[in-house]
């Protein structure tokens, strides 16, 4: 059977030697990473060439940190960690001159997500798995927080590669897997509309309404306890202008800001990790009846955004996410992704009798027709995307 590589994010709980390991190698990833930034800049002053990642990392073993002592500790950490985060400057460098992205950025501690990476070291040696615990190189044995999530039968699974990451005072570990393609089930003869909206997550054509999870009560009282966080934090900072001139005052308080820091991201942590989930089961949901196709919009969400009063609540609701998850999920189970064209007047045209009412309104929730027709508006626009014409496919 065909193979296919699957990724698996989960949570880790390792030891306190195993915390500073990772610390130590995320932090010289780093200062590689901002070195070799750093360094193709000032060659490129002078000599107006580009150094790739493979030159700077030869030139940087063989020629900088033995006429350096004082580099040794770079040689302290994964070799193959560091090498990969040279290679991703020089993708990032590589996607900067063929105009598909900005210039590269130097990477601040607390500020950027720095990852350590681990592989195989040999393609007959496997990464071990069990189900509550990993071998990863340079760690030994990792201990799992989600037991039996990693797949963990080496003969149908094998693990290729993996990244170690820390987040608001917690420590993931995602793995890329190998493992055979399933057989794809047996499809319905139907097909499912979703219109994506800011009253309602979203609303499908079969009349399943998914609620906007940002309007709950546990959502709104994180995000108000938020909001006095962010506040305690500032009178920090605030705090810290004052005491410039005061040694211990200045560094008890910088030390109050770090913890205060961490409490701040914990909750904005929590507040993703609740629109994650709601997205993930709402998809799960969609997708376990089995429909032949689903449709979406193509929405322009940075011209959406551009909308000072709607900004705030279209980023909360994470529609690139719930594509990018549903494209994922459709690929899977073999279900066609149609993706309406962004002018297609989904809202605005009538189910019913195909006349389009152009004077519609944001505020008009239910649709009303001339010739009699009645509905809700997004249930309305759900029936229209399922019955699209054109569209392109995912």
């Amino acid at each position: 059977m065909p193979k296919l590589l699957k990724s698996y994010k989960t949570e880790i709980n390792p030891t306190q030697e195993q915390k500073q390991t990772i610390n130590k190698t995320i932090g010289t990833c780093r200062y590689v990473y901002n070195f070799y930034l750093a360094h193709n800049k000032e060659i490129y002053e002078k000599e107006k060439k580009f150094v790739s990642g493979i030159d700077f990392s030869k030139w940087l073993n063989n020629e900088f940190i033995p006429k350096n002592p004082e580099y040794t500790w770079i040689k302290e950490a994964s070799s193959k960690s560091v090498k990969q985060s040279i290679m991703n400057a020089d993708e990032a460098f590589r996607k900067f001159f063929k105009h598909q992205s900005e210039f590269p950025k130097f990477k601040k501690k607390g500020k950027s997500d720095v990852k350590m990476y681990f592989v195989k070291t040999d393609s007959k040696v496997i990464i071990p798995c069990e189900r509550h615990r990993i071998k990863i190189p340079t760690l030994e044995w990792v201990r799992l927080k989600e037991k039996g999530y990693i797949p963990t039968n080496s003969k149908t699974h094998t693990i290729k590669s993996g990244t170690i990451s820390y987040k608001a005072g917690r420590y993931y570990v995602s793995v890329l897997v190998e493992e055979q393609e399933k057989s794809q089930p047996e499809l319905n003869d139907f097909g499912i509309g979703i219109d994506l909206g800011i009253k309602d997550f979203a609303i499908t054509s079969n009349g399943i309404s998914y609620k906007n999870i940002n309007k709950t009560s546990t959502v709104k009282k994180i995000e108000k306890q938020l909001k006095r966080e962010q506040r305690c934090l500032s009178r920090k900072y605030e705090g810290l202008k004052k005491h410039n001139n005061n040694i211990k005052k200045e560094k008890a308080t910088r030390q109050n800001i770090q913890k205060q820091q961490l409490k701040v991201q914990k909750l904005h942590q929590r507040i993703e990790n609740i629109r994650t989930d709601y997205i993930n089961k709402g998809i799960n949901e969609i997708v376990k009846t089995k429909p032949s196709y689903i449709t979406i919009e193509d929405l322009n969400i940075s011209g959406m955004m551009k909308n000072r009063h709607l900004s705030k609540a279209i980023a909360s609701q994470k529609f690139y996410e719930f594509r990018t998850k549903l494209e994922a999920k459709c690929k899977e189970n073999g279900i066609e992704l149609r993706i309406a064209d962004r002018w297609f007047p989904s809202s605005k045209l009538c189910h019913e009798c195909g006349n389009v009412k152009k004077d519609l309104k944001l505020s008009d929730r239910e649709y009303v027709c001339n010739c009699g027709y009645c509905a809700d508006r997004d249930y309305n626009a759900a029936l229209n995307l399922r019955d699209v014409k054109t569209y392109k496919i995912a």
